[in-house]
């Protein structure tokens, strides 16, 4: 950047993080046979699993924030690679239900101690997992997240111009 020139936006600094991130946790479960859009779902699950949930995909797809379509594709490979099993949801024939394999909870539980390391060492310029800075950021991550993002969609009068 130039002297003066104004610093990075807060949205680049998203994107860069977000990038960052993915990077790093597809290279810590690629061992594990994982992608990082893999692990989001593996982990999910094991969580729901934890609090006694059995999730259909859509739960999964709204937990996780990925679309569904790519949920199902995602949870077939994960299928196919024995991690998971789909069944048919005995009270909504249209909705698949997912559950962890036994090697699926194997796999996951080693991922998520991966991951988990990896979280310590991007939090410890805040203090750590622990720290009241990380809690603060939590809580500033998760009220964005919380904000509804539609774009604008442009009016007639202004279409086929460029600005």
């Amino acid at each position: 950047m130039s002297k003066g020139a104004p610093g990075p936006t807060p949205g680049f600094l998203v994107w860069r993080l977000a990038n960052k991130w993915r990077v790093a946790v597809d290279r810590a479960v690629a061992p594990l046979g994982l992608t990082h859009a893999q692990y989001s779902l593996v982990a999910s699950l094991h969580g729901m699993q934890r609090a006694g949930e059995r999730p259909s995909q859509r739960q999964l797809a709204d937990h996780t924030g990925l679309e569904a379509l790519y949920v199902s594709k995602l949870a077939r490979a994960l299928e196919s690679a024995g991690l998971i099993e789909r069944t048919r949801d005995p009270r909504d024939p249209r909705a698949v239900q997912l559950a962890l394999t036994e090697q699926g909870q194997a796999v996951t539980r080693q991922a998520v101690a991966v991951v988990q390391e990896l979280l310590q060492q991007l939090l410890e310029p805040l203090g750590g997992l622990d720290a009241a800075r990380t809690h603060a950021f939590t809580e500033e991550l998760t009220a964005l997240l919380d904000v509804p993002l539609t774009p604008s969609v442009p009016n007639e009068s202004t279409q086929g111009t460029t600005p």
